[in-house]
């Protein structure tokens, strides 16, 4: 997934409010949108180099997107809208071995009243998670806090395969050179529960790692995940 503008690069001052961040570029302060909902813990100390892109659209209230943060000089993709863009890219240049064979991709998969997943790929569903944490040396993991939604998508994708489908997870690490995946329980210890569940139950989990530079960001190699 290539960047269809120039990245500007600044200063983090400040995270609030959930979606704003305030960033220092040359000597001018900046207000953009943060479009990741969790945590984002480890990522938001102050003086860390950011990337942002411009948007001139006037319907927009902020101009700028927060896009990638550099931590212990690791890139980290955290712009979540992101994410599905850089899988079905990856999809569609067969650069997954699951889904090198796949006819048909379909985006925002109905599959009840309640619950889109993310692709439908012939009989194949693909759930797909944005990871940024990382607390240890090559160890990516997910979640950065509590998701009560993560662990509904983990119990719903049991159920599809009593309707005969072949459910995934993909746990998207926007880390740079990250070689390790987990699941961090201490943070969600009833994720981590069904997350056991669901892979006793036939759901099949992976983790792949981006590669990421200022004009793109793309799907590089499979890491290993790690059951601890």
């Amino acid at each position: 997934m290539k960047f269809t503008s120039t990245l500007i690069k600044g200063k983090l001052i400040k995270r609030y409010k959930r979606f704003f961040v305030d960033i220092k570029v040359n000597n001018s302060i900046l207000t953009a949108h943060c479009p990741n909902t969790g945590s984002m813990m480890g990522l938001l100390d102050q003086e860390n180099d950011v990337w942002i892109t411009k948007n001139d659209n006037p319907n927009r209230k902020l101009k700028f997107t927060l896009e990638m943060i550099k931590v212990n000089k690791s890139l980290i993709g955290v712009n979540t809208h992101r994410a599905n863009r850089i899988v079905e890219h990856g999809l569609n240049n067969k650069l997954f071995k699951e889904f090198k064979f796949v006819k048909k991709i379909k985006p925002e998969f109905k599959f009840s009243s309640d619950t889109r997943f993310d692709f439908l790929c012939d009989k194949k569903i693909i759930e797909v998670k944005n990871v940024t944490l990382t607390r240890y040396k090559e160890l990516a993991e997910f979640p950065d806090a509590i998701t009560t939604r993560g662990s509904k998508h983990l119990l719903k994708l049991i159920d599809s395969k009593e309707k005969g489908y072949e459910p995934f997870v993909l746990f998207l690490t926007q880390i740079q050179g990250i070689k390790n995946f987990r699941i961090a329980k201490d943070i969600d210890k009833d994720y981590y529960q069904n997350y056991l569940t669901a892979k006793k139950a036939g759901v099949k989990f992976m983790a792949y790692r981006c590669s990421l530079n200022s004009k793109e960001i793309k799907i590089e190699k499979k890491i290993k995940i790690i059951d601890e």
